[in-house]
């Protein structure tokens, strides 16, 4: 019996032993790291990954030819639920306009964080922005008698004669967002090039983020849109509908600064990140609208605008130009409508929508299967024909027809519209959720 008592409290110290935190014994356990549960973005659905017929399902009534069908598997991702909308962006625009009042305006210490108190240690004289301090004092709304701090900020505002009845009205030209990504289809074609560094791959572009908001007037001829030019982008009433006015450039820096803003709360709380954010490509786009439905024309399913009462479900130009008989003559809420079988609203009309992909006519004979897209980073000395981007879902002033699932179209990536938004998509990390097992 001693023996038996003996071997069970060898063995027990081993199992104890090789537990502990003294080592890993020499054995392969694996690279320590915490823990990641996939959470939903906050405002996103779950798309689940499957394969589909992407391209026409009714008859091509353009003869057009450009969007033929083709069998595609697309990887889990999420999606927002709605376009972004006016109050959205906005977030994103005053936290690039803070950010110029703070770095070139103010300098003023107590906006920025200290080393030790949230700040990483600086070799370089970098200092970082307290965001918790700028939204408990922001920065354009300084305490009364703090003359000093709105003397600094004059700079921000229109000078001379651009000034309207001597109102402080920030100047939109001087908010600008710097990008920073890497493209790594670029990395990938040049892999085996000894000549190229990092540096290479590299994107890095200066974009203005406030919206076009004259795009109103500039895109209908002798239309009194006048209201929506000086209304739509700043006034609450319009907070959830979606914003327009921004271009393909804009749309994508609006992503990577959503990335980095998102990193910076989970860097802060030492949180594994999710992936990216960024705009979706075409075949997501179509697949997300589809809402799991097969051989469908619109994202609500069967052939037909209307439902069984007569009633329109989606906002566009129905009829021989009858705008307000949807519900809305311009734009409506991002929630307006039913949604489709995956949750998403306004897949169809209210505002066309950017897409990452680069438009060609003959893209579907020749992208992959497996996550199908065309990418180009056209350059400024680019021709135009290169800098087209693929627009989806139809909007508030296009016929049925721009509404389908399959319809394809596009935008110039400098260009701004009064019908054209966009929403974000990021990778599932890990396995579908369907297939846990």
């Amino acid at each position: 019996m001693k023996q038996i008592y003996f071997l069970i409290g060898v063995l027990a110290c081993g199992i104890l032993g090789g537990c502990s935190k003294g080592g890993d014994r020499g054995e392969l356990t694996g690279v320590p790291q915490r823990s990641f549960r996939a959470e939903v973005p906050y405002g996103m659905v779950y798309i689940p990954g499957g394969s589909f017929l992407m391209g026409q399902t009714d008859q091509d009534i353009t003869f057009a030819q450009i969007a033929q069908t083709k069998q595609v598997t697309i990887p889990p991702f999420f999606m927002d639920q709605t376009a972004i909308t006016n109050s959205q962006y906005r977030q994103f625009v005053n936290w690039v306009r803070d950010s110029i009042a703070i770095t070139n305006y103010l300098n003023d210490p107590k906006y920025y964080l200290t080393p030790g108190k949230g700040a990483p240690a600086s070799t370089n004289g970098k200092k970082y922005i307290n965001w918790d301090y700028v939204k408990k004092y922001p920065v354009m709304s300084p305490k009364k008698g703090n003359t000093s701090s709105a003397a600094k900020l004059q700079g921000m505002f229109y000078q001379g004669q651009d000034r309207l009845f001597d109102r402080n009205e920030v100047d939109v030209h001087l908010l600008k967002y710097n990008v920073a990504t890497i493209v790594l289809r670029n990395a990938a074609d040049y892999k085996d090039d000894k000549t190229k560094k990092r540096s290479d791959f590299i994107l890095r572009d200066t974009v203005p983020v406030y919206p076009d908001t004259l795009v109103w007037l500039s895109d209908f001829s002798y239309a009194a849109n006048e209201p929506m030019t000086e209304s739509y982008f700043s006034h609450p009433a319009y907070r959830n509908y979606p914003v327009v006015g921004v271009t393909w450039r804009q749309a994508r820096a609006f992503t990577l600064w959503r990335t980095r803003y998102n990193e910076a709360y989970k860097d802060k709380r030492h949180l594994a990140k999710r992936s990216p954010y960024r705009l979706p490509t075409e075949a997501e786009f179509e697949y997300a609208a589809r809402g799991g439905r097969i051989g469908t024309d619109y994202p609500w399913g069967g052939p037909y605008i209307k439902n069984a009462k007569g009633c329109l479900l989606a906002n566009f130009k129905p009829g021989r130009g009858n705008y307000t008989d949807d519900g809305g003559a311009y734009t409506v809420n991002v929630k307006s409508y039913f949604p489709n079988d995956y949750g998403l609203y306004n897949m169809a009309g209210n505002v066309a929508e950017w897409t990452s992909s680069a438009f060609d006519e003959s893209a579907s004979s020749f992208v992959h299967d497996l996550a199908p897209t065309l990418e180009y980073e056209a350059k400024p000395s680019d021709p135009a024909v290169l800098k087209r981007k693929v627009v989806r879902g139809g909007s508030w002033k296009d016929i049925g027809y721009f509404l389908q699932n399959s319809t394809r179209t596009f935008e110039y990536q400098d260009t701004a519209k009064s019908y054209i938004g966009f929403r974000c998509v990021t990778h599932y990390l890990g396995r579908d959720i369907k297939d846990k097992r």
